[in-house]
């Protein structure tokens, strides 16, 4: 049974409850550690993440929080950082390594709001190409170890959110393998555990955990780690489908 789940967000940024409900969760659901993560703040889109101010207000609620309830569960307070974000990682137990943007002609675009928004990003701004997003979200994906080193990597193929089945475009396709693959090497290297992440199962966008398993495969065949994550915006939603999908690991 998996007991530690590393990757929950509250109110802090774009989750639904406090610090201390999803720590309450975890407890009901046995789970002996949580982390709870604050996306890093960026600028130029502030509807997400945390603000500025809240930063601080949210490492010393997760102080008190970790000596509250430290007969019970181990608490870490950690942050999901943004390939785009200049915020700093100190202060913080632990760093996830995430990408959520491209970076189309100096303005930031959702990679995984929803689907309309992506289907039609995708047509405007990428000429229909889902190939040329694909290259560009994971070449983003490069950053990561460059611009700060994560504990961490976040859903390595995200761009797949909104693509169960390969609707929207193949991931057996050269083209999708070559960049999937360059970003893979270089975060294998990292020599950092992956997430297998189950928010998008929980979210109803699909029906398994990312990355797929032919990555999760690689990631073992390379010697590499990987963690169960629930990416949970919910208290209800704090380790979710971990006992489906433990084997996996």
């Amino acid at each position: 049974m998996i007991l530690s789940d590393l990757h929950t967000h509250s109110c802090f940024c774009d989750g639904k409850n406090t610090p201390e409900e999803i720590v309450q969760s975890a407890i009901d659901k046995g789970l002996k550690e949580i982390g709870i993560v604050v996306h890093s703040y960026t600028p130029f889109d502030e509807a997400y993440c945390v603000s500025l101010d809240g930063q601080k207000q949210f490492i010393d609620l997760m102080g008190e929080l970790k000596i509250k309830y430290q007969d019970r569960i181990k608490v870490l307070c950690g942050v999901e950082q943004d390939v785009f974000s200049t915020t700093s990682t100190e202060g913080y137990d632990y760093c996830i390594g995430s990408s959520h943007y491209f970076l189309i002609d100096g303005k930031y675009y959702h990679v995984d709001y929803n689907p309309k928004y992506f289907i039609n990003l995708i047509n405007e701004k990428f000429d229909g190409d889902y190939y040329n997003a694909v290259e560009s979200y994971y070449n983003n994906l490069l950053l990561i170890g460059k611009n700060f080193t994560p504990d961490i990597i976040g859903h390595f193929d995200l761009i797949t959110k909104f693509n169960e089945g390969d609707k929207l475009f193949s991931t057996t396709d050269a083209r999708y393998v070559e960049a999937k693959n360059k970003a893979l090497d270089h975060l294998i290297k990292l020599n950092k555990p992956f997430e297998i992440n189950t928010g998008a199962i929980s979210r109803g966008y699909r029906s398994e955990p990312y990355p797929a398993s032919d990555v999760i495969g690689a990631i073992k065949k390379a010697g590499g780690k990987l963690i169960l994550s629930s990416d949970a915006h919910a208290k209800e939603n704090v380790g979710f489908q971990f006992d489906k999908w433990q084997n996996l690991l």
